[in-house]
C-alpha cells in the first residue's frame, strides 16, 4: 500500500483508532491535538512523515522542553507520535518506525499524600469509640494501631492469620506481595490493643463453637465474608467513619495514606531508607526513594540548627 499524503496520516490513524481500538472521543481529540502540533513542526522544518528520522523526533521533543512544556505533556505527545508511526509501519506506509527506540521523559514522581502526627493521633483516639459494641470498638482500635505501627498494606492487615499474633509478639511475620515474607516490629500500644482484641476474639469464637458448632477461623479479623476475614472495602468504610469522628476530611484518609504516614514519620524520626524499604516490603529501593523529600527537609533542618555558619551572629 502506498503512503497517503502527510495530512491524511493523522486522519487515517484517528479513524482506525475509533473503528478498531474503540478509542473514546476525548482520547481521539487528544491524539489529534498532539499530532497536529507535531505536524506543524514537521511542516515548518520541511520534514515529511514518510522520511523523517528518529533524530527529527528527538529535536521536536527538545523543542517542546525548551518551550517549558510539562514533563507529562511531553510524554503524552511522544506517546501519540509512537502510536502514529507504529500504525504507519503496520500499514506499510513506512519500511521502518523512527520512534521505536525513543525513550520518553517519564512521569514526575508525585509526593505521597500523608498525615501529620497529630492527625494520626486523632484517628487512633477516635477509633477507640468507633463501633456499635465494645468488641467492635476494641477490634477497630486494634486495626488502627496495627496499621500505623507496621505500615502494612490493607490486604496484609485484614488477611493476617491469627497464628501470627499469638504469644504477645514483639514482631509480626507478614506475607506480602509475591508471597515474600518480612518481619515488622510492633509498638507497645499496638501490642496492647492486639492483646485486648485477642481475648475478646477468642472468647467469642469459643462461644460460637459451643453454641453453633462453628469451626474456628484462621484469621485475626474473622468475618462472614466469602474470604473469611474482614474485607478491604469494609476496612475502607470503617476508616472513613473514623476520619469523620476525628474531624478530618475522609477524602484525605485511606489505608495507603496511613502507610505513607508510617514511612514519613519514621524518616522524620531518623530512620534510613533501607530500613523503610524493609518495613514496607518494597522489592526495590527506588520505590522507597519517593520519600527522600522527607530526608531533604530533615537534613536541611540539621544544617540550619547545628552548622556554626548558620547560627546568627551578635554583630561583633
Amino acid at each position: 500500500m502506498s503512503a497517503p499524503p502527510d495530512p491524511r496520516w493523522i486522519s487515517a490513524f484517528l479513524e482506525a483508532q475509533a473503528a478498531e481500538a474503540g478509542a473514546a472521543r476525548n482520547t481521539l481529540l487528544g491524539y489529534g491535538r498532539d499530532l497536529s502540533y507535531f505536524a506543524d513542526y514537521a511542516h515548518a522544518k520541511s520534514l515529511s512523515f514518510e522520511t523523517l528520522s528518529q533524530s527529527d523526533i528527538e529535536q521536536y521533543l527538545i523543542r517542546c522542553e525548551a518551550e517549558g512544556l510539562a514533563q507529562s505533556t511531553r510524554a503524552r505527545r511522544l506517546s501519540a507520535i509512537r502510536q502514529l508511526f507504529r500504525f504507519a509501519y503496520e500499514e506499510g506506509w513506512r519500511a521502518d518506525n523512527p520512534s521505536i527506540r525513543l525513550r520518553g521523559p517519564g512521569k514526575a514522581k508525585r509526593l505521597p499524600k500523608t498525615l501529620t502526627v497529630a492527625e494520626v493521633d486523632a484517628l487512633l483516639e477516635a477509633a477507640r469509640d468507633q463501633g456499635r459494641s465494645l468488641p467492635e470498638q476494641i477490634r477497630n482500635r486494634c486495626l488502627m494501631e496495627m496499621l500505623y505501627a507496621t505500615g502494612m498494606r490493607v490486604t496484609e492487615l485484614v488477611s493476617l492469620p491469627v497464628s501470627a499474633a499469638r504469644g504477645d509478639p514483639a514482631v509480626l511475620l507478614i506475607r506480602g506481595k509475591g508471597g515474600k515474607e518480612r518481619m515488622v516490629p510492633l509498638s507497645t500500644p499496638a501490642r496492647e490493643a492486639l492483646g485486648d482484641w485477642l481475648k475478646l476474639r477468642d472468647a467469642a469464637e469459643e462461644e460460637a463453637r459451643i453454641s453453633r458448632r462453628t469451626p474456628p477461623s484462621r484469621f485475626l479479623f474473622p468475618s462472614t465474608s466469602k474470604e473469611g476475614h474482614m474485607t478491604r472495602q469494609g476496612f475502607h468504610g470503617l476508616l472513613k467513619d473514623i476520619a469523620v469522628s476525628a474531624g478530618i476530611s475522609p477524602a484525605r484518609v485511606t489505608p495507603h495514606v496511613l502507610r505513607h504516614a508510617f514511612a514519613t514519620h519514621l524518616l522524620q524520626g531518623g530512620a534510613d531508607l533501607r530500613a523503610i524499604q524493609t518495613l514496607l516490603g518494597h522489592a526495590d529501593l527506588s520505590t522507597t526513594e519517593i520519600y527522600t523529600h522527607v530526608l531533604d527537609e530533615h537534613l536541611k533542618e540539621l544544617v540550619l540548627r547545628h552548622h556554626p555558619l548558620s547560627r546568627p551572629t551578635d554583630g561583633t
